[in-house]
């Protein structure tokens, strides 16, 4: 079977479910919608209501990334949740299996990476009301899941993320490795993670988070994770040649008390900064060596060294100045 044959078999099972929704207005057909990193992300609409579709695409099944119905199944749980969701509307396991969801109208920027004119008190304010809600998340119990990922697994996933990138593109990574490696620190109790929880992956409207979206990667680890990934977008300088200067931007302290709401800070938040910073220099690593592969030309790539070596560099900085148990 052709894609052009599967895409048009795949709108015809999406119209057929949804014309259940609209019995008075045909839905239209499946519009292709740019940037998903995962599965297929279509839009489709029927009169004036608007839905995303995801889909596992043509000829592979719905593992890994490609769990559109594992996405389907947190964003049922979340539902009615202090955690704000787009709400689904249809699942199909079929293969290849999809489902939709509503539309949610809003703005999902990063303020210290993507092009925008936003209002800096605009940014401040919606990253400041986000801490709440990955504080709630944390505290809001979802569906099950097959493993809990704890510090050791979060490291080891990375490191091998980051071994796999060319020696050149990670100046100090393997002393980091090491250093992280001993100081892995104990665990905590488990909690509901997004596992790339910033302002890039939320909808917002005007001052407040409208839909937390990008689910390919949930589960059940430590909220320390999550907490210091979101920490790490709070400064541009840690972007250099990427990053752009948000005046007024909360700073990480600001962040970290606005999502303690009084409590006390966790125990070795340190080594989970410098944990974020390494798993974003493998990214970015991964990503480069891919392009200068020509396995995914994207000459954009070649501004990312300068960031790399700065993550490397500054999350050594980070454990070479606090106790192991810090």
């Amino acid at each position: 079977m052709s894609t052009a044959t599967e895409a048009a078999d795949l709108g015809r099972r999406v119209r057929a479910r949804l014309a259940a929704r609209h019995p008075h207005e045909l839905p239209g057909d499946l519009r292709t919608l740019p940037g998903g990193h995962s599965g297929l992300t279509y839009s489709v609409t029927a009169g004036e209501v608007s839905y995303v579709v995801k889909a596992v695409p043509p000829g592979q099944r719905a593992v890994g990334r490609n769990d559109v119905l594992r996405q389907a199944r947190i964003l049922r749980a979340l539902a009615g949740s202090p955690v704000p969701v787009p709400a689904v509307v249809a699942v199909d396991e079929t293969e290849p299996a999809w489902f939709a969801m509503e539309f949610v109208d809003g703005e999902a920027v990063e303020p210290v990476l993507d092009e925008h004119r936003l209002d800096p008190g605009l940014c401040r304010t919606r990253m400041l009301a986000l801490a709440d809600v990955l504080r709630d998340l944390h505290g809001t119990p979802g569906p099950a899941a097959p493993e809990t990922l704890d510090a050791a697994g979060e490291l080891e996933r990375w490191s091998r993320t980051m071994r796999a990138v060319p020696d050149e593109l990670r100046p100090g990574s393997a002393e980091l490795l090491k250093a992280l490696a001993a100081r892995v620190p104990d665990g905590t109790s488990p909690a509901l993670t997004h596992g790339d929880f910033r302002l890039g992956n939320v909808l917002c409207r005007g001052e407040r988070p409208a839909a937390v979206v990008d689910w390919e990667i949930w589960g059940y680890g430590d909220p320390r994770i999550d907490l210091a990934w979101f920490l790490l977008f709070a400064d541009h300088r840690n972007f250099p040649r990427l990053g752009r200067a948000v005046p007024g931007l909360p700073t990480e302290e600001e962040l970290l008390t606005a999502y303690l709401d009084g409590r006390p800070e966790p125990p070795a938040l340190d080594w989970f900064r410098a944990l974020a910073r390494t798993k974003m220099a493998a990214i970015m690593g991964h990503n480069l060596r891919r392009h200068r592969e020509g396995k995914h030309h994207d000459p954009d790539q070649e501004r990312l060294p300068p960031t790399i070596a700065a993550m490397i560099r500054t999350a050594a900085g980070i454990l070479a100045r606090r106790s192991p148990r810090s």
